[in-house]
Parts: C-alpha cells; structure tokens; sequence
C-alpha cells in the first residue's frame, strides 16, 4: 500500500479541495473523489477518496451523510449516519455528530463532537493511536 505523508501537521501540503456539494443539494448514491472534498448539503450513499493520492473530506456543520465515509483526512462538523474511515487523521469539530463505528489512525475530538458508536483504532501494529485532546493541546497515547 501506498506510504502517506503524515501531512496533518503541515496545512501546506494537505491536498486542495477541488469538489463542493452545496447546503441545497441532495445527492443519492455513492461518490468517489481524489484530492479534496466539502459536502455542505445532504449525501445518501458511501463517500469515498482515492486509495492512491492524499485525500480530505470535509463535512461541514450543515451536511448531513448517511453512508460511510472513507479518507485520508476527515473533518466533521455536521452529521454523519454510518461508519467513518480515516486513514491518516479525523477531526471531529464542536457540532459533530457521529452514528456509527469510528476508525482512525490519529483523533482530535472538539468538546461537544458526539460518536455514538465504538472508536477503533487502526494504527500499525508496533505503534499506538494519537489522541488529541483539542481543548488544551495535549496529547495521549492509547
């Protein structure tokens, strides 16, 4: 598999967001993009990047997804109704809401974000998942 830039430190190298799901559109079905990814409106079907390029998705605070989503990095501020993917880092912002199993690599979970779901880590074997508190900067190790 393809080696990844830990660029979740480094905001210049993270990939552009090049797509936009507007907050009056409606998408039904399953979306496949590269790069990077809003949603802003309301998506009923899987959302999924590119295993082979650096990819961000962002749901903002008034989208809503039912599905899964799957990326390299994953910010959420709305709703999310299905599991979450994110192979390098997940953002979870204040307003997040979360239905559904979480696996991640490294976690940054705002004060408020809601998972009713189980948090999985998916961290190589010989290294522990980063838990990032946001509200004060600091860091455990699971």
């Amino acid at each position: 598999m393809l080696k990844r830039d830990h660029y979740m430190f480094n905001k210049k190298k993270q990939p552009p967001l090049r797509s936009l799901i507007a907050e009056d559109s409606e998408i039904d079905g399953n979306l496949k993009f590269a790069d990077g990814l809003r949603i802003d409106g309301k998506v009923r079907g899987n959302v999924s990047a590119m295993a082979d390029v650096a990819s961000i998705l962002v749901i903002s605070e008034t989208a809503t997804v039912t599905g899964e989503l799957i990326a390299d990095h994953i910010i959420v501020n709305g709703t999310v109704r299905g599991p979450v993917h994110a192979r390098v880092l997940l953002e979870l912002q204040p307003k997040a809401r979360i239905e559904g199993d979480v696996y991640y690599s490294a976690l940054e979970m705002h004060q408020g974000a809601i998972i009713d779901g189980q948090l999985r880590p998916c961290a190589e074997q010989d290294e522990k998942p980063t838990l990032k508190l946001a509200a004060n900067n600091s860091q455990l190790n699971g």
